[in-house]
Parts: structure tokens; C-alpha cells; sequence
């Protein structure tokens, strides 16, 4: 079995600087972190490695410094890594990312077929939870997203049962492999790296992978394959109005709602006649 885990290096959000001109994200000098949803996605994968014996193949775009993230990721166990970097993969949207993630899962595939793709729920620097089912959606796998569970995976019959959380409740789902699964946060906890994988990720000579590897069209990565458009990036302006502290004549619920109402009839003369007309009108 083998199972696929995308990450993705994140600014720190105590220090994200938007560039001016093109409104994306300025990486250069800013202290980076796997994005923690990730970890949670990466966690279950070294699970199942651990039960059924996969291997794991962490995969991100970015930059080169993306390489910190890639071995932190093995020293916690995972088998392999890629480096997907390129200069022409900058400024890449969700729709261009999941696109050039897909064209470099397929690529590995070509040497040992893919059976589960792991990704985050979302990004801490994106907020979309759009990448995920993107390459899932091009790859044609199943997506099992919000997942806070695996109850079982069958590798002979190559079928998975999941539990999904939903709004109604918890959904208990079963698909057949190859699917692409997206784990909740607080669903595991990331566990510490040996030392045999933190030395062997030190000495691990980190794949690095070019748009022109893997054979992604250059029209369908970075600005040129990004439809979005960011008109405006800027930090909204505190309000001028401050909170206004409503004194009751007394503590009981009955005072303190009148003091409120008569607070509001106050800065509002217009309510009360307003209010009159609508209950004439039988509004």
C-alpha cells in the first residue's frame, strides 16, 4: 500500500507580510511551520503504516526552503519526500496547486500506484479547504473529507471504513481504495520522532521535483493558471465607537432589560415611532 501525504509549509501568522503588488503571501524571512492541520493528516498516515504496513510519501510545493518541513516530516517516520519546487509554481491559487499536486501524485504513481492521498483539512495562511478535494477530483478518487476517525481498512478487498463528522451528527461512511481523505483537528496526537528516522532524515537525500518533471502545462500553474484574483488585501480599521456601559437600577433581569431598551430608544428617536406604524399597519 501506498499512501500519499500532501503538507504544506505556512507562514507564521504573527508575521505575514502581503506583497503589494501581486497581494500574495511574502514567505522570504518569515519563520515557517508545517501547517498543523497537516499533522494531523500526516499522524494518522504513519497509523496506518504502522498496521498494514504502508508506505509513506510526503509530497509539498513551495519554495526551497519547504525542505525543513519535508524533513521534520520524515523524522517522524514517514519513507519518502518531494520537493515539488519552481519558480513558475509561484502565486499558484488553489485551482493551480491542487493541479500541479495531482501532476506530481501521478508521477509517483507511475513507480508504485497511489491507494490514499492525505491532506489537511485547510491551511492556516489559505482557509479554503479547496486543495484537497481538488486533487481528488482530478485524480477520480473517492473524498472522504472531515474524517475524525479510520474504524477498519481492508487491503485485500481494498475497502475503508471511515467516521465523518457532519452537522446532524457523525456519519459512518465505507468507500473502495484509492480515495482522498481530510482529518479533523484534536482527532489524534502527532507523536515524537525516533532517533534512527531523526538521523535517517538528516542524511536523506530530499527528492526534488520541477514543473518540467512532471509534466505539468506551465498555462495551468502559478499567476498564468490562477483564475482568482485578489483585488484588495488590507487590515480592516478599529472602530471609532466604543462600548457603552448600561447601569440598571437594580440587578434584576427585568431592570437591566429596561435600562437596554431605553438605551436603545434613546440613540434611536426614530425607533419607537417606527415601531408604532408597523404595529398599526399589522406588520
Amino acid at each position: 500500500m501506498h499512501i500519499v501525504v500532501c503538507i504544506k509549509q505556512v507562514p507564521d501568522s504573527a508575521q505575514i507580510r502581503i506583497h503589494p503588488v501581486t497581494n500574495t503571501i511574502m514567505r522570504q524571512g518569515v519563520p515557517a511551520i508545517i501547517n498543523p492541520f497537516d499533522l494531523f493528516s500526516l499522524e494518522e498516515a504513519l497509523r496506518l503504516k504502522d498496521k498494514v504496513g504502508a508506505r509513506v510519501t510526503v509530497l509539498t510545493m513551495g519554495p526551497p526552503m519547504a525542505e525543513t518541513s519535508l524533513r521534520k516530516a520524515l523524522s517522524l517516520g514517514a519513507d519518502d519526500a518531494v520537493l515539488l519546487t519552481d519558480r513558475k509554481f509561484a502565486g499558484s491559487d488553489t485551482l493551480a496547486t491542487s493541479y500541479a499536486l495531482t501532476s506530481a501524485i501521478q508521477k509517483l504513481a507511475e513507480e508504485d500506484p497511489v491507494d490514499i492521498v492525505f491532506c489537511g483539512k485547510q491551511t492556516v495562511d489559505g482557509d479554503t479547504a479547496q486543495v484537497g478535494p481538488g486533487i481528488a477530483t482530478r485524480l477520480g478518487f473517492e473524498q472522504l473529507t472531515y474524517i475524525t476517525k479510520i474504524e477498519d481498512l481492508d487491503i485485500a478487498s481494498k475497502e475503508i471504513v471511515v467516521q465523518r463528522r457532519s452537522e446532524g451528527g457523525v456519519q459512518v461512511l465505507k468507500t473502495k481504495l484509492p480515495c482522498m481523505i481530510t482529518m479533523l483537528e484534536g482527532t489524534n496526537t502527532i507523536r515524537f520522532g525516533k532517533m534512527d528516522d531523526l538521523f535517517r532524515a538528516a542524511r536523506y537525500e530530499l527528492k526534488t521535483w520541477s514543473r518540467d518533471f512532471t509534466g505539468a502545462e506551465e498555462g495551468r500553474v502559478g499567476l498564468k493558471g490562477s483564475p482568482t484574483v485578489v483585488s484588495k488585501v488590507f487590515v480592516p480599521k478599529p472602530r471609532a465607537e466604543k462600548a457603552k456601559m448600561i447601569v440598571a437600577d437594580t440587578d434584576t433581569p427585568d431592570a437591566m432589560a429596561a435600562a437596554a431598551i431605553d438605551a436603545i430608544f434613546a440613540a434611536q428617536p426614530k425607533l419607537a415611532g417606527d415601531l408604532l406604524a408597523r404595529a398599526a399597519a399589522g406588520l
